[in-house]
């Protein structure tokens, strides 16, 4: 899985995708408002994790997800 963080401009705010191995969507959602559903994707449980690389994540540059 793999991570990568949108910048928002004016009204429209930061965005975090989640692509699977093959770069495809699974999914979208606001930098701060961290996805509710995360055992969907199997991140159940590493909410913490995930908000902490959501902070340090560089604008525009997509890196695998290892947590």
């Amino acid at each position: 899985m793999h991570i990568i963080k949108v910048k928002g401009k004016a009204k429209i705010p930061d965005y975090i995708q989640l692509r699977d191995d093959d770069f495809v969507l699974i999914a979208y959602f606001r930098a701060d408002r961290p996805l509710k559903k995360l055992d969907k994707y199997g991140l159940e449980g590493k909410e913490e994790e995930l908000k902490v690389i959501i902070e340090q994540l560089p604008f525009g540059k997509i890196q695998p997800l290892n947590i």
